[in-house]
């Protein structure tokens, strides 16, 4: 949110779009390596290492904003190397969070780390606007460096527990292409994975790139973006709370069902629909899209094999990522050249129709949480 706020009002929203590229490529092109890596080694300090990278960075940042140095090329360069650390992150993250509790447990554990991390999609947004706008971008990117060192901090003390066989040493070639296994035998995952790719490409890519501007053209201030965005958080904490006792039959089914009101919320944006008419859809969005990301996580750690999930969680998120660098990169000229409402609704409509499309996969459709899936098997 700071940067797509600061950029825009440095620049234009096509800087936005390079900006917000120069961080992606490097995340999804580095994501299948960090998720090699994060098999390889304890998982903890590949986080650590990464939060202590990602403070240098944007402390760079904040001290070139105070002093006035700061270029776009500058942000743009910064990203890029913030990008490559968050790409081992996300690998390593995934699949630590089920070392630190019981099988049975995984599920209110990724709720829990859900609460906390949409506490903060709640409030970075509202606070992000705030510090860019009434005070100063700098304090923007300063309070964010602070957070990495804090969690690197705590994070270091941490002693996992072993789960799983360890993973037989290979070439990285040949345990790249047995994570890839694990993904194409799955038609739930890969449908899933294919179906956000797009969704981020043609919805949330404008989203980021053009969000602003759109708020200016549609409401009169670029607050308007801010305000609908920390709306949305406030969703994905009352989505995460509900995640630690809600345990559908049919988790993807149901996730996928909930999280259609996403893209139906950027197209009513885009319009023009009154700010107070979309809160509530913004908020039904925050939820359907938490509690989508709970159960699939849980899915994914509950039937990958645990000495792979990394491997296989870093393609989910490489998939996932791989189109919205295009996102960001041809939102901004599109947006110049045939109008950023426009950009935004046509994508909003294709998206939606993806996300339903996904449904259209036997598997997403019955895929059944383990204890179900497991007493179906008894019966059989």
């Amino acid at each position: 949110m700071a940067l797509a706020l600061y950029v825009t009002d440095i620049g234009s929203p096509s800087d936005v779009g390079i900006v917000l590229a120069s961080h992606a490529v490097p995340l999804v092109g580095f994501l299948l390596i960090g998720g090699v890596w994060a098999d390889r080694l304890p998982r903890h300090l590949v986080v650590v290492t990464t939060d202590l990278i990602r403070f240098t960075l944007h402390a760079l940042l904040a001290t070139l904003i105070f002093t006035g140095a700061v270029e776009i090329w500058h942000i743009a360069v910064i990203e890029a190397a913030f990008g490559t650390a968050e790409a081992f992150y996300r690998s390593a993250y995934t699949g630590l969070v089920p070392q630190t509790v019981p099988e049975e447990e995984i599920q209110p554990a990724k709720a829990a780390f859900g609460t906390l991390e949409t506490v903060a999609e709640f409030v970075g947004p509202a606070l992000a606007t705030a510090l860019v706008l009434g005070v100063s971008p700098g304090f923007a990117f300063a309070l964010d460096a602070a957070t990495f060192l804090a969690s690197a901090a705590f994070l270091v003390r941490l002693r996992p527990r072993e789960r799983g066989e360890p993973t037989e040493r290979t070439t990285v070639v040949a345990e790249l292409r047995d994570g890839w296994t694990e993904v194409r035998s799955r038609p739930w995952v890969w449908a899933i994975v294919g179906a956000f790719s797009l969704t981020l490409l043609v919805s949330f890519g404008p989203w980021m790139t053009l969000g602003p501007t759109v708020s200016l053209e549609q409401y009169g201030t670029r607050a308007e973006y801010g305000i609908l965005t920390s709306v949305m958080g406030a969703g994905t904490i009352a989505g995460a709370l509900i995640g630690f006792r809600w345990r559908p039959r049919y988790p993807m089914r149901t996730g996928m069902l909930l999280a259609l009101p996403f893209p139906v919320a950027f197209g009513l944006f885009a319009v023009g629909v009154p700010a107070a008419v979309l809160v509530g859809l913004f908020v039904l969005s925050g939820t359907g899209i938490a509690l989508f990301g709970i159960w699939w996580e849980t899915a994914l750690a509950e039937r990958i094999p645990p000495h792979m999930l990394s491997r296989v969680t870093a393609y989910d998120w490489m998939g996932s990522l791989a189109l919205l660098p295009i996102g960001y990169v041809l939102a901004g000229p599109l947006g110049e050249a045939v109008g950023a409402t426009e950009v935004l609704a046509v994508g909003s409509a294709v998206a939606l129709a993806t996300l339903t499309a996904s449904l259209l996969v036997a598997d997403v459709r019955r895929l059944e949480r383990v204890r179900e899936a497991g007493a179906s098997r008894l019966r059989g």
